[in-house]
């Protein structure tokens, strides 16, 4: 290379992106103001100058000090041993640090800031950081010069710090004033851009290992650069936002998009052009590539779109580009830095399988996947590549493992490497977006049969025993081999392609017709089970599954050893993991566990042992499902009377549940109907006309659905008493006992009764009304048993008796459906048992109701599980754990310490530690008793329970630009919570995350947990549950992985007891193209009602804003079912953080105008001049433009703001042409100025600045819906999950948040969406309502409104105010009161949640909504401590009647 090139090279590589600056290398460095850390600067630069040059002395020194030889001293320039650039370079700045600057720990304590308060140093937190705006900020290197950020730094760790004026989150205006100035904050870990979603901007953020910066404008002497930055961001915006809407469209169609795009004014730019595009193509193609990874996977990526195609071809784009900077740099670290949290602490076991795994997983598909010639043909950048083949497209079902002819040697679509996308793109339209279901895998086609050659194959010694036509021998040779009845053999395969099955001999026998036989008991391997490729090769699993099959289909002997669990198996955790096999002969193997293929549940094998009698011939797999067929048959007893037509019985049982005459039933709303004719089921209502001139933004209301509606939810079960149990005759005078008929007295819930839904409001939720009405159902409808007593006969009060234990329903009046009137109910409604026995006096029982676990419990006396809590938060985990009854918790780990001092306010007696859980790990595995404050370390075997939720940022879909381990951090907080599980080994493990724990990396974190368990020795499974279905009133899926020790019962996941909404309880994970459920029967119905915000808070007195009272009394009695568990029984006048911080004249305004009625938003708002509490106007906005995409209204009104808006302008009109664009003017609409342009509301008005606008709202257009949309008091409060359209899991979001949707990498969030502005960003506690970029359903949005009274709360969003600010966000209440001119408190928050009136949070208003956001749900982990109760009683029934049984042999 000549020296032209090698100084053309050097230059292209460091200079910053698309600045197209010259050098001019003659010229001097001028002079220029340094900023405080200038002096050490200099001296670092004249240091490495000095160092430099004397390097390259003894090479001057062999050359003439010639022309040539100065020319060649000028082609080698210096350059910053940081960021790159050249030091002569002329245009090289220098950062300048703002006045009193200080630096970032003290600028966020700052109160100014109105985030952090005293209580928080350093924000050491495992969730969302706090957001700030900055202002007049500069990014630098750490020797002060100015840098861009998009040219691969950061990517590449160069640590770049930045400086400026920090502002609220709230605040809109861009001058420093008011502001808190930093310097030498960061460095950055990470940059993103947001707001693909149609906003007016892409916003462009920092994050920093203590919070996020949302950037306002630029300092001068930075502007020049980052202006480049936000053309290439504006195009991009208009590319993803274009082909969104336009799959189809060619790149001539593209290119009139970008040249009829009327540019921001703070680009300074009168046209884009085709050259905008190309000239930053390659930045746009990674932000479409980022985007497309952000998007769900049944979404159509426009990555690969025709006219993406061209343009990566016409610009000659590398494709992962960046993403290969950023793997160099991983693999190739210039230098160990210690930067963020400590490391995880793991045991040998976890780090070996984890970090094993992952090293070797890549070359080990290579080898497994030899056929796959396009396998080799990678980037090596790209995650796409190494993905595992679909299994569904053309190529992959061309594949010989997946039954094709092999002959394509074409790479599984969803494989192709992005660079070798563009030439395939063509034949690859036909993508099959079904995911099937792939059913359990039969080994063999029973239709085939295989020539028997009988020489290899003979028996050996006598028969012993026929049966018929067979007849059954002990021992066969085959090949020279002896096998006899329990051998294990490997069996050869249909299809040769495949690897041998193995099973275990449980019969041979020999029959006429089908000659030498055998019966095989399969073995599952791992590989197909749910831990796929990162099971155990040699680890086998039982299964109930198992067939007839020839002799000749044995190819040989195998040994297959089954390792039980050590005696001292829970003292054996954090040692090193001894292998189970010694070595791989090809013949041996192991295993330790059975599994459930349908539901993915890995448990101890069960004990079924064969009898004398049946011992050449005993299957255990056939006796198991035998068993349970028998039991799911419907089955009638003891027979009562036989009548004409018809026979009597007093008892049926159906899948192991006994049913008797008198038992009350539950049966699907289908079964029967009332006598009275109910209220239509309430609809959605109907658009009704408005006066537009008015209202002249509620024609963009064109979707009638309101988000956490609670409309679509099903009925509740019926409820039945058995009146009768019959079976009719058949005409041979016989029963017919395959059709059992129960004939049921109805009972009526109150919302059956004439009083309609309103009836429930107040009443208990397992209250019924008798009824003499009857309804003959198919007995095969039944859903389960319930117990209904008449409430006078009850020994105890209603309401212990509804609390001592599940399905308990009582009745104190029956209902006349002809008279519609209410009256006491007839002798014959009570219960068999308490006739003739008055209040108190009745505690005889049925014989159906002897087993409640209550019952059983007065039996057994369970102690408490001693358990530790990880990542406690407040303790909701706990909470409902200790409401169940089962746990002790005697020590708990939160980092964050308002969380933990509120976790030590609840539990007193728990020692809760506010350190890292890694080090505490270490401590302990290091032999430690206490810690560094004398705080007394659990030690081994002292832990019988540990629960907890690993913070889950990492799982959440987010795809940002991540330079520093921070998110890798919170990833392996997984490995060090199983880390912790490994060392304790507890009796029972439960891992709770957000839903997308089991799909993050295709499944791949999921996987190793389970394999991780599963080598431990833990029986375990996962499921997905939705809280709303156990008593919240929000939907929020969360993934729960449940784990018990050796010996243990392994509890299922309970039954849901609250209807919920369909669109909410999709519960099914897919992982490798396989379908798995949880052991969930209720999937239609349940059997109480929906939990809706009525219930949860209608009780509350009213407060205003402003409201800071941290006490109150509540005025008045609760008034619904679920306001009374919340009260409690205690005596508490006091009500607590019911406190509600005051807002901006503005904003208040315009609560108070948005109507009363269920999902009405600031679309809803009138266009009137209003006087403001502060005493400012605001006004009225003028359509004075025609709006060339909206059109008209019905009566001919123009609906523009500005000219842009008829398409014929190529700019905005100045400000004196909008007239109502006047300095100081506050219009009462909160309006958006990006509407203007008519291109869907994407441009900004030229010529007003942000200070000429204090009143206008920026509003995300596409976020229609409206943050703060007046919730209903049937509606659901929605969490942040559900409220994203592009992931279902938001980082750190465990509450009841504002939703933000997932940016995409190199993207900033989008502007928030109350339509924004300061009246949409400010929130009443000065908090911002979204956050990172959304990208809402069309028809729906974020805006705030109000909740209807009568619907559950969806996630705390549009449909209902969201309750609490986003964790470290200053997010508070996205809604609006369903009555009140307020969005939601803490108080309102936590009651959703379902945590007690009595339950204490700690620190500042942000911080109590940030932990009971961050909680479970205490119903939900109730319901699940109820069923590892379960477990707990039957394990210790099972061990009284073994002593029992012992002690009856000994006498």
């Amino acid at each position: 290379m000549n020296e032209g090139e090698d100084k053309d090279e050097k230059r292209h590589r460091s200079q910053p992106k698309d600045l197209a600056s010259k050098r001019r290398p003659e010229e001097k460095e001028p002079e220029r103001v340094k900023p405080q850390v200038s002096d050490e600067k200099d001296e670092d630069e004249k240091e490495e100058k000095r160092r430099r040059t004397t390097c390259k002395e003894p090479t001057e020194k062999k050359m003439a000090r010639t022309k040539m030889a100065v020319l060649s001293s000028k082609t080698d320039p210096l350059k910053c041993i940081e960021c790159g650039q050249y030091l002569d370079d002329p245009e090289l700045r220098y950062e300048q640090h703002p006045p009193d600057a200080v630096e970032e720990i003290q600028l966020l304590t700052n109160e100014r800031l109105s985030i952090f308060d005293a209580n928080e140093s350093g924000f050491e937190s495992y969730e969302d950081f706090p957001q700030h705006k900055l202002t007049c900020f500069s990014v630098y290197c750490k020797r002060g010069h100015l840098c861009p950020i998009d040219t691969g730094l950061i990517e590449k760790d160069v640590e770049l710090l930045f400086s400026g004026s920090a502002k609220p989150i709230y605040e809109d205006d861009p001058s420093p004033e008011g502001g808190v100035n930093g310097k030498n904050l960061g460095p950055i870990n990470e940059w993103w851009i947001a707001g693909f979603d149609g906003g007016e901007k892409a916003l462009l953020g920092f994050s920093t290992s203590f919070a996020e910066y949302i950037l306002m404008d630029p300092s001068p002497e930075y502007a020049p650069l980052f202006s480049v930055m936000q053309e290439k961001i504006y195009i991009s915006k208009i590319v993803v936002e274009f082909l969104q809407n336009n799959p189809d469209s060619t790149y001539e169609d593209l290119i009139n998009k970008i040249e009829t795009t009327v540019p921001p004014s703070m680009l300074n730019l009168n046209r884009f052009t085709e050259d905008s595009l190309l000239r930053h193509a390659q930045f746009v193609v990674e932000q479409v590539e980022s985007y497309d990874r952000a998007g769900d996977s049944d979404e159509q990526p426009i990555f690969l779109t025709p006219c993406m195609r061209d343009l990566i071809k016409l610009a000659g784009v590398t494709l992962g580009k960046r993403r290969a900077e950023r793997r160099q740099t991983i693999r190739h670290p210039a230098k160990e830095k210690d930067r963020g949290p400590t490391k995880a602490t793991t045991t040998k076991l976890v780090y070996q399988i984890f970090d094993t795994f992952f090293a070797e997983q890549i070359e080990k598909d290579d080898k497994e996947d030899k056929e796959n010639a396009f396998k080799r043909r990678r980037c090596g950048v790209c995650e796409i590549c190494q993905q595992p083949e679909c299994g569904k497209c053309k190529a992959c079902k061309d594949m010989v493992k997946f039954g094709g002819s092999g002959r394509s040697k074409q790479a599984c679509q969803k494989r192709r490497c992005p660079n070798m996308a563009m030439k395939e793109a063509d034949d690859d339209e036909e993508v099959d977006d079904n995911i099937p279901e792939m059913p359990s895998p039969k080994k063999m086609h029973q239709g085939k049969k295989k020539k028997q050659n009988k020489d290899r194959i003979f028996w050996v010694g006598e028969a012993v025993k026929t049966d018929g036509k067979k007849s059954y021998y002990k021992k066969v040779c085959i090949d020279s081999e002896t096998l006899e009845v329990g051998d294990c053999v490997s069996v050869i395969p249909d299809d040769s392609s495949k690897p041998l099955y193995l099973a275990r001999v449980t019969a041979l026998w020999e029959d006429s017709s089908n000659g030498q036989m055998f019966h095989a008991h399969w073995f599952c391997a791992g590989t197909d089970t749910v831990l796929g490729a990162t099971s155990d090769p040699l680890e086998l699993f039982l299964v109930d599954e198992c067939e007839d099959m020839q002799l000749s289909y044995i190819h040989s002997k195998v040994q297959v050893v089954y390792k039980a669990p050590s005696e001292n198996w829970a003292l054996e955790g954090g040692v090193d993991p001894e292998a189970l096999m010694s070595e791989d002969d090809g013949k041996t193997y192991f295993y330790q566990l059975w599994y459930d293929q349908d539901y993915a549940r890995f448990e101890s094998p069960p004990k079924t042992l064969p009898m004398e009698d049946n011992k050449y011939k005993f299957c255990a797999s056939c006796a198991r499902l035998a068993e349970m067929r028998q039991k799911e048959i419907p089955r009638v007893m003891e027979q009562l009377e036989d009548l004409d037509g018809r026979v009597l019985y007093s008892l049926a049982t159906k899948n192991g549940i006994q049913y008797r005459v008198g038992d009350g039933v539950y049966l699907p709303p289908e079964a029967f109907t009332f006598n009275i004719k109910l209220s239509s089921p309430v609809k959605r209502p109907r658009k009704e006309p408005v006066d537009e001139a008015l209202y002249p933004e509620h024609y963009r209301k064109y979707s009638d659905y309101i988000k956490g509606s609670n409309l679509d939810a099903p009925e509740p079960y019926r409820i039945g008493r058995i009146k009768e149990i019959f079976c009719v005759k058949k005409s041979n005078g016989r029963p017919n006992e395959t059709d059992i008929k129960i004939r049921v007295n109805k009972f009526y819930r109150p919302e059956n009764t004439h009083k309609s839904t309103p009836a429930s409001y107040h009443a208990d939720i397992n209250l019924l009304y008798w009824s003499d009405e009857e309804a003959v159902v198919d007995f095969k409808a039944v859903q389960g048993r319930c117990t209904v007593e008449y409430g006078e006969d009850l020994p105890e009060c209603l309401q212990d008796f509804s609390a001592g234990g599940p399905d308990r329903f009582y009745f104190l009046e029956a209902y006349n459906a002809k008279s519609k009137s209410f009256e006491d109910p007839p002798n014959h409604a009570r219960s068999p048992g308490n006739k003739g026995k008055g209040k108190g006096k009745g505690k005889s029982r049925t014989k159906s109701q002897s087993c409640e676990p209550s019952e059983l419990e007065t039996e057994i006396k369970l102690p408490k599980l001693r358990t530790l809590d990880v990542f406690s938060g407040c303790g909701g985990l706990s909470e409902g754990f200790h409401q169940a009854g089962i746990s002790e918790t005697l020590w708990a780990i939160e980092m964050w310490d308002p969380a933990a001092q509120a976790f030590r306010l609840n539990n007193p007696g728990s020692t809760v530690f506010t350190e890292d859980c890694n080090v505490l790990l270490k401590l302990v595995m290091a032999g430690e008793v206490t810690n560094s404050r004398g705080q007394k370390l659990p030690q081994k075997g002292d832990v019988e329970m540990l629960c907890g939720g690993p913070p889950c940022q990492g799982f959440s879909g987010m795809n940002r630009f991540n330079s520093r381990t921070y998110s890798k951090f919170k990833n392996s907080l997984v490995v060090s919570f199983l880390s912790y599980c490994d060392y304790y080994r507890p009796r029972y493990f439960l891992l709770e995350n957000v839903r997308n724990f089991v799909s993050f990396k295709r499944s791949m974190v999921l996987k190793l947990t389970l394999r991780c368990l599963v080598r431990m020795g833990y029986q375990c499974t996962f499921g997905v549950l939705q809280a709303g279905q156990y008593g919240v009133a929000q939907t929020r899926r969360r993934a729960i992985i449940l784990a018990a020790a050796p010996g243990e019962q392994l509890p299922l996941f309970p039954e849901p007891l609250h209807v919920f909404a369909p669109r909410a309880c999709q519960l099914s994970v897919v992982v490798d193209d396989k379908k798995f459920v949880s052991n969930i029967t209720r999937l239609s119905s349940g059997p109480f009602r929906t939990i809706t915000v009525r219930d949860t808070m209608s009780d509350l007195p009213e407060i205003r804003n402003g409201a800071s009272a941290q006490e109150i009394s509540y005025n008045g009695e609760p008034q619904s079912w679920f306001q009374r568990q919340l009260r409690g029984s205690q005596y508490q006048p006091i009500l607590r953080d019911h406190i509600c911080k005051d807002m901006s004249a503005l904003v208040a305004a315009r609560m108070r105008h948005i109507p009363l009625a269920p999902g009405s938003d600031w679309r809803d708002l009138p266009n009137i001049e209003v006087r403001l509490s502060d005493g400012t106007l605001a006004r009225k906005l003028r359509y004075n433009y025609h709006d060339k995409k909206n059109g008209c209204s019905s009566a001919g009104a123009l609906r523009g703001v500005c000219s842009c808006g008829e398409g014929g302008t190529p700019a905005c009109a100045p400000a004196p042409r909008c007239g109502f664009l006047k300095f100081g003017v506050k219009p009462q609409p909160p309006w958006a100025l990006q509407r203007c342009g008519g291109l869907g509301g994407r441009s900004t008005v030229s010529g007003v600045s942000q200070q000429e606008m204090p009143g206008l709202l920026r509003r995300n257009p596409a976020a229609l819906g409206g943050a703060q949309t007046r919730q209903a008091w049937v509606s659901l409060l929605r969490t942040a999950a559900e409220n994203r359209v592009r992931d279902e899991a938001l980082p750190g979001k465990r509450g009841l948040w504002a939703a933000p949707s997932s940016p995409s990498v190199g993207t900033a969030p989008s502007q928030p969406s109350f339509p924004t502005g300061k009246a949409c960003d400010l929130r009443p506690d000065g908090s911002t309502p979204s956050g990172p970029g959304a990208r809402p359903t069309p028809g729906t949005g974020t805006t705030p409104g109000p909740a209807s009274p009568d619907g559950s709360s969806g996630t705390a969003s549009s449909a209902h105010p969201s309750p609490t600010p986003s964790p470290g966000a200053g997010r508070e209440g996205r809604g609006l009161h369903p009555e009140q001119h307020r969005v939601v408190r803490v108080r309102e928050g936590a009651r959703p949640q379902g945590f007690p009136d009595t339950y204490r949070l700690f620190g500042h208003i942000l911080d109590r909504h940030r932990q009971v956001g961050n909680a479970v749900p205490p119903p939900l982990a109730k319901a699940i401590g109820l069923e590892i109760k379960r477990c707990m009683l039957a394990r210790a029934r099972e061990s009284t009647s073994v002593k029992i049984k012992e002690e009856t042999a000994k006498d």
